[in-house]
């Protein structure tokens, strides 16, 4: 007759036994222990950065939908000159479109552009508050990307790569230096505009990494967290005593089989916990002088892209140390006035520019400017031709994968300079191109970080946010 332990024995008891044995050699040649035993004490505590770093947190401004840089920052006098003619052929030859068909024409800008500041930088009309910063940004005019539908290219311009799975930009800042909150996430999100971005929480998520980096997301209107306050009926002290028991019998299963994601469930249940106290505060937006709310166009209580912008601020100032705003709507082919670069695209500048504006300049009297880079930008661009899908005639542009524009400030970054060129016609770039891996190198390099040091073994080789390409790009560095 058997004994009864051997009778009560599962498969599932017997391979964790087991595990103890040969099993748990080769299991250790594989699994990083020292990630599990940094994970377990706290996760999102300050690691020391590959050297001294310029910036110490990002503020990413992430327009979904890609502006389009032809109406906005890179003026060709030749688009207006041969404005309605076809385009060459030899420029278009082989290329795929994501809804242009046949020969299109070539699309004049529609609004006016003038030089702004001691630098000279040229901006259009549809951007006048930005106009009063110039000084303190860089404008890069030679973006590239490889990817030309929305989905994709934002989860490439997030993650480095355009399927999702891949840890974003601010999980990789999170995994590799930490947090300096004690009571916030190092890394949160905020979204404004129409919709969620194409490319959904892909966007923020952390892909393989272990989740307590992925990024959280907050409501601009509301309660900023769903589920934090406490249920009806349960007291701070019955919540505390429940998140002690619970650490506990967490704790005793992380012991046993070395799990990040029991890690990532005990330090979010602390966070939380903490952001009880933390949270409420730090959303009320009332609590700032009206010259603040002047100078961002902000309204305490409704959800908007410069309510998202004094936030952001209020969040690197109490340590978070990645914010992304996404604002949702750029995306303008002109099938209707609802979606053209006349009256859609003043729109969303409308909603935009003065709180982008505003952002700088209040991280610059505060003094924290020179220590928080600021980022501006979609996925991708728009064509120098008009769409005119199925005949329509508003004004519009197809995506456009080869030259686009962004702009940066602060940490690092040289003030007043304009970076790469656009042919005539802004088709193709034609003086020192960025790609996306290039912007994500440097960016980390701001951080403190090398880009090829910053890896995680997954899957059997190590990963990085930059795959296997990327160059710093020095003539954005100060």
């Amino acid at each position: 007759m058997q004994p009864k332990e051997l009778l009560i024995q599962t498969r599932r008891h017997f391979f964790q036994q087991a595990g103890f044995g040969i099993g748990s050699l080769a299991l250790c040649s594989l699994v990083n222990r020292d990630l599990f035993a940094e994970a377990a004490a706290n996760p999102m505590v300050p690691k020391a950065p590959h050297f001294a770093p310029k910036a110490k947190r990002i503020i990413f401004l992430f327009m979904a939908g890609a502006p389009s840089q032809l109406d906005l920052f890179d003026y060709k006098p030749a688009l207006n000159k041969y404005d309605g003619q076809p385009v060459p052929q030899d420029v278009i030859k082989g290329e795929r479109f994501a809804f242009i068909k046949g020969t299109p024409k070539l699309l004049g800008s529609p609004h006016t552009f003038a030089r702004h500041g001691k630098c000279g930088a040229e901006l259009s009309n549809l951007l006048p508050h930005l106009g009063t910063i110039v000084d303190d940004i860089a404008i890069v005019r030679s973006m590239q990307t490889t990817q030309f539908n929305h989905a994709p290219g934002q989860i490439f311009m997030n993650t480095g790569h355009q399927i999702p799975g891949r840890p974003s930009l601010g999980s990789w800042l999170t995994y590799g230096i930490g947090s300096e909150s004690t009571n916030l996430p190092g890394f949160v999100v905020l979204l404004s505009g129409l919709n969620q971005p194409d490319g959904g929480k892909s966007c923020w998520g952390s892909g393989f990494l272990p989740t307590v980096y992925q990024g959280v997301q907050f409501r601009s209107k509301g309660d900023p967290v769903l589920f934090l306050s406490n249920p009806d009926g349960m007291s701070s002290e019955t919540r505390r005593r429940s998140l002690d028991l619970l650490r506990e019998l967490n704790s005793a299963h992380q012991s046993g089989v070395g799990d990040p994601e029991i890690s990532t469930r005990i330090a979010s249940y602390e966070m939380a916990y903490k952001m009880q106290s933390s949270v409420p505060e730090l959303a009320d937006l009332s609590s700032e002088p009206q010259s603040v709310h002047e100078m961002y166009g902000t309204e305490p209580g409704k959800a908007s892209f410069a309510n998202n912008c004094l936030l952001a601020r209020r969040l690197v100032e109490r340590g978070v140390r990645f914010v992304q705003l996404y604002h949702r709507g750029w995306d303008t082919h002109g099938a209707s006035n609802n979606e053209d670069i006349v009256n859609k695209l003043g729109w969303l500048c409308r909603e935009t520019d003065r709180a982008a504006a505003a952002l700088v300049k209040d991280l610059k009297q505060r003094g924290l400017l020179d220590s928080t880079l600021v980022v501006w930008g979609g996925e991708f661009g728009r064509t120098p031709m008009n769409e005119a899908r199925a005949g329509s005639k508003f004004l519009g542009r197809d995506h456009h994968p080869r030259a686009f524009s962004m702009w940066l400030a602060g940490g690092g970054i040289k003030r007043g300079v304009t970076v790469g060129r656009t042919d005539d016609i802004g088709y193709n770039v034609v003086e020192d191109a960025v790609g996306v891996h290039d912007l994500h190198a440097t960016l980390l390099h701001l951080m403190g970080l090398e880009h090829t040091r910053l890896t995680y073994k997954f899957q059997g080789r190590d990963f990085r946010l930059t795959d296997v390409s990327g160059e710093l790009v020095k003539k954005l560095l100060a």
